[in-house]
């Protein structure tokens, strides 16, 4: 398997907030998309000002659009997944991104809808689930696996033959050592130097990291 290359073509970014913003900057400086517009699942008064000079579309408008643009979701938390299965059910289809200064080896998998944002380096055969964001700076090490709905806040370094499970939180300069495995829906505080394995649905946080809240 090789690494799923972005399709080229109009983008439509699913979210108005500030991190929606950066990546729409980052697409007008790709030359593989232009960057036609905003889509809102939430607040329908965003939907009354452009976003980089452009619009912001509510998204029970968007069925016309499904044939003229591709998706990309930029909702830093992995609650994400309701507003991507909303536009999926418009006919919405989505595409992978990876910023010209990021690093991912020919040998590792991003799937579907995956963001990997500048400067991050992804190490040989390393898989990436579907609508995972992995933001600025971040160190993936050599063949790791990475859930779906996953957020990698920036600087955050994950070691080699990692597991990290779908719908987890790795906070901003997390460090998670070689071989382990985190479970899903799990958060992980900024800073965090993970040790050891760490089970589904808990919030760990310190150096080392321990579980301080477990997660409904």
């Amino acid at each position: 398997m090789g690494l799923i290359k972005s399709c080229q073509g109009k983008i439509y970014i699913l979210g108005a907030g500030l991190f929606a913003e950066e990546i729409g900057e980052f697409v007008l400086e790709s030359s593989k998309f232009s960057l036609e517009g905003f889509i809102e699942g939430k607040d329908i008064t965003k939907c009354s000002k452009k976003i980089l000079d452009r619009p912001v579309l509510w998204i029970d408008d968007i069925s016309s659009l499904v044939n003229r643009g591709l998706g990309l979701c930029p909702v830093g938390t992995p609650k994400r997944k309701s507003l991507i299965q909303q536009a999926e059910s418009h006919g919405l289809k989505f595409t992978t991104f990876v910023h010209p200064s990021a690093n991912v080896s020919t040998l590792s998998v991003l799937q579907l809808g995956v963001i990997v944002s500048a400067g991050c380096v992804i190490a040989t055969q390393t898989i990436v689930g579907t609508h995972t964001i992995i933001n600025r700076g971040c160190l993936i090490g050599h063949h790791a696996t990475i859930g779906q709905y996953v957020t990698i806040s920036p600087g955050a370094n994950i070691a080699g033959k990692t597991n990290i499970g779908d719908g987890t939180y790795i906070g901003m300069g997390a460090i998670i050592l070689d071989g382990i495995t985190i479970g899903k829906n799990v958060i992980v505080g900024a800073g965090a130097v993970v040790t050891k394995d760490v089970p589904d649905n808990v919030q760990v946080i310190g150096m080392p990291a321990r579980i301080v809240k477990e997660l409904s």
